[in-house]
C-alpha cells in the first residue's frame, strides 16, 4: 500500500522581506502565513520546524496507540509535545533534534511496559524514521 499526502508553500520576495503561505491537501492549513520573522524573530505565522514538530507528535502518538492495542492496552488519554531544534552550523542551519514529551493515562499499564512500548513507537513511527536528527523521548505514565 502506498499513500501520498501533500503540502505546499508559496513564497514571494527576498528572505527577510518576503512572505510565504503554507497549504495542506486536507485544508487544515490554507494559505497560512509563514516567513523569516515567524521563523527567527517570534512573530505571528508558522514555520517548518513547528510543522515537523506537530507531525512528529501526532505520528508518534498514533503509533503508540497501535502498539498499545497490540499489547492489549488502550490509552485513556495521551498528550505528546514535540520540540524540534533548529541550530546554526557551519554552512547554514540544520534541524538537529526532536524531543518528544509524553504524558499518558493507560489503565492496566505498568511503567516498565509503558516505557518499552513508548520506545518502540519512537523508533518505528514513520516520521521518526524520516527524521535524521537525534530523537529523544520523555514519557510519564499518569495512573
Amino acid at each position: 500500500m502506498k499513500i501520498n499526502r501533500s503540502g505546499s508553500a508559496v513564497w514571494t520576495g527576498g528572505l527577510k522581506d518576503g512572505k510565504g503561505a503554507i497549504s495542506t491537501q486536507s485544508g487544515a492549513l490554507s494559505a497560512y502565513p509563514y516567513g523569516f520573522a515567524a521563523r527567527f524573530e517570534g512573530q505571528p505565522g508558522s514555520n517548518p520546524e513547528e510543522l515537523i514538530a506537530a507531525a512528529h507528535a501526532s505520528c508518534f502518538t498514533m503509533a503508540l496507540s497501535l502498539i498499545l492495542g497490540e499489547a492489549g492496552l488502550t490509552a485513556e488519554k495521551m498528550e505528546t509535545n514535540a520540540v524540534v531544534t533548529l541550530e546554526q552550523q557551519d554552512g547554514g542551519f540544520a534541524v538537529t533534534a526532536s524531543r518528544l514529551t509524553l504524558k499518558a493515562t493507560i489503565p492496566g499499564a505498568d511503567d516498565a511496559t509503558f516505557q518499552e512500548l513508548a520506545g518502540k513507537a519512537k523508533a518505528n513511527c514513520p516520521i521518526s524514521k524520516l527524521l535524521k536528527a537525534e530523537i529523544s523521548l520523555e514519557a510519564e505514565l499518569l495512573n
